[in-house]
């Protein structure tokens, strides 16, 4: 207690016995019964219960000497000396009360105890009716680390009324205390210790203390200030996305300028919520949560997905010189966000990561590639168009996304493990972004299985898994020329990759993304809006079902966007058309 606490105690009481029964006794001290070194007999808690007189007074002198600050003799009162230390030192020293009143209220029930700690209230005992509370509601000599015997002295629950007064504030906190007060081997009472005599709600290894307090954010905003609007972002994602944003941000150097303080009990695991017992000092009103999402854009892209008539989907924009999510849509809305944690095969999306390799490996657009009928791996893959084009340049092959000529190039000019370490060094495909919200990583193996199993991941089929977040990811970085990871809160971490895409190669790759919204497979999808663009599309095979999943992707200006639609078919057949409108609703950026 701080020096110049006031000291209240009342002394008036009535007591009532609970029912008794024959129990065990054990040690204070820990050993046998039979004796000490010094000669002394421990004592030890008795089956016997206290009788009124005695609970009276043993709960009375344990609060008087809690109360005027002396732990020492307060804990000497107890069955645990030891324990009741260590936590009244903790109350006194975390807590920080200025003041402490501790009044005596008498017999309480188990019913009472199991009110004030919100566990349901115990049926009637049918035998002996013990003296403790504990966490659970239920008296037990568990609580107590000198306790041997099950399950636990015979006693009386007493309640107590607590005031604590704090320095600075007029504010008051009462509360209804409890103890159980257990009879002694030297006919003397003491206080059964539990972490619930210091409060009802505190137990096992929780702490209690005095802790800064904030204020909820008043609302959720978009980039804008305006407040954010969108079926996609559901109440969930976005408590989801602040309580991680607090965790993810560095500290915010006026953020005690804002701060209250209040009473909290804590869980040091983190497995249970705090529990914010008092506030002392109300914190000052929260400010706006603003997260980077534009709500015109947002409307949109919602708009791309109800427009898909039933079908699941999903879609994705990012600001490509940032790395900022500027909207996301599920289809369902309020289904998985899979635009951020479905893993699908990307299709012919994927051959912006197997462009990249080429062109780092030397193959220029202009160099010639041929596009036979079928590939040349052990189990042939044919085209999705009938006729072979041995002239093609690589560019050519890309826009009419010629799958043969991607197969047969990347099993001759690449190794096995480029396409995977071209996605993650310069991508950050697999560096696990921490985007705000729970997002799942593209996935590319490594080290393929099989030649079959090579040829199918340049095509973005076998084992390679994306989302439209990590796509719209990777158009960004075509875009801006360096990997910017997608964020949904401004000043978030964000993982950089591990060498930038060199100009030469990002420009190509812009060059044969314009060429396909321009004169390749996604001209009607663009038409209007191929100024500063490009795009790609992508049709994924799904074993068992008979349509494709529809993949498509594009930027335009400083906008990148994603998105895929389960068994919409070809690429520019549902897909296409949902980035297209968000592209249109975007304008020139």
């Amino acid at each position: 207690m701080r020096s110049g606490a006031k000291i209240g105690i009342i002394t008036g009481v009535s007591i009532v016995v609970l029912a008794g029964g024959g129990y065990g006794a054990y040690s204070l001290m820990g050993g046998s019964d039979s004796g000490s070194a010094d000669g002394k007999k421990p004592r030890t808690v008795v089956a016997e219960p206290p009788t009124a007189d005695q609970a009276a007074s043993g709960a009375k002198d344990f609060l008087a000497a809690w109360a005027s600050g002396d732990i020492a003799k307060a804990a000497s009162l107890t069955d645990d000396p030891a324990a009741a230390t260590t936590a009244l030192t903790a109350f006194k020293d975390q807590v920080k009360p200025s003041a402490l009143t501790l009044t005596p209220a008498g017999p309480a029930t188990p019913q009472a105890f199991a009110s004030a700690t919100g566990t349901p209230t115990p049926a009637k005992p049918t035998g002996a009716a013990s003296a403790t509370p504990s966490a659970a509601g239920t008296p037990g000599a568990t609580d107590s680390p000198s306790a041997s015997a099950t399950p636990g002295p015979t006693g009386v629950l007493m309640g107590f009324k607590a005031r604590a007064e704090f320095e600075g504030t007029s504010r008051v906190w009462d509360y209804n205390g409890f103890l159980g007060v257990v009879k002694m081997s030297d006919d003397t009472p003491a206080v059964h210790w539990a972490p619930s005599v210091i409060h009802p709600h505190l137990s096992g290894s929780e702490t209690i203390a005095t802790q800064q307090v904030f204020s909820p954010p008043s609302t959720v905003v978009d980039r804008n200030g305006k407040p954010l609007q969108g079926a996609s972002l559901t109440p969930a994602l976005m408590s989801t996305l602040q309580d991680n944003a607090r965790k993810l941000l560095p500290p915010d150097p006026n953020k005690d300028q804002d701060a209250g303080s209040a009473v909290v009990i804590t869980d040091p695991s983190g497995k249970t919520a705090a529990d914010k017992l008092f506030t002392i000092v109300e914190p000052k009103p929260g400010k706006p949560f603003k997260v980077t999402i534009d709500n015109t854009l947002q409307a949109a892209a919602e708009k791309a997905m109800t427009d898909l008539g039933g079908k699941s989907g999903s879609i994705v924009a990012i600001e490509p010189s940032t790395g900022q999510v500027l909207a996301f849509a599920n289809a369902p809305a309020n289904g998985q966000n899979r635009a951020f944690v479905g893993l699908l095969a990307p299709g012919s999306t994927m051959k912006i990561v197997t462009s990249t390799a080429l062109l780092e490996a030397g193959i220029n657009p202009d160099s010639t590639v041929a596009c036979p009928e079928k590939s040349s791996n052990p189990v042939a893959i044919p085209n999705d168009f009938p006729g072979a084009f041995p002239n093609n340049t690589l560019q050519q092959d890309f826009m009419v996304s010629c799958n043969t000529a991607f197969i047969n190039q990347g099993l001759t000019s690449l190794k096995p493990e480029t396409l995977s370490s071209t996605a993650k060094d310069v991508y950050g495909i697999g560096l696990e972004w921490k985007t705000g919200l729970p997002n799942a990583d593209g996935k590319i193996p490594p080290t393929p299985g099989s030649k079959d199993e090579q040829a199918m991941n340049y095509i973005g089929q076998g084992k390679v898994q994306m989302n439209p977040l990590a796509i719209a990811s990777i158009t960004a970085t075509v875009q801006s020329g360096a990997f910017k990871q997608p964020i949904l809160v401004a000043g978030l971490p964000q993982q950089t990759a591990a060498r930038q895409i060199s100009p030469d190669v990002a420009g190509k790759l812009r060059a044969m993304m314009n060429a396909t919204a321009v004169g390749g497979t996604a001209k009607d999808v663009m038409a209007g809006i191929t100024d500063n663009a490009g795009a790609k599309t992508g049709s994924a095979e799904v074993q068992g079902a008979s349509t494709t999943n529809s993949w498509f992707t594009a930027f335009r200006g400083n906008l990148s966007v994603a998105a895929e639609v389960q068994g919409g078919g070809h690429g520019v057949d549902a897909a296409g058309p949902a980035v297209a409108s968000l592209l249109k609703a975007a304008g020139s950026r």
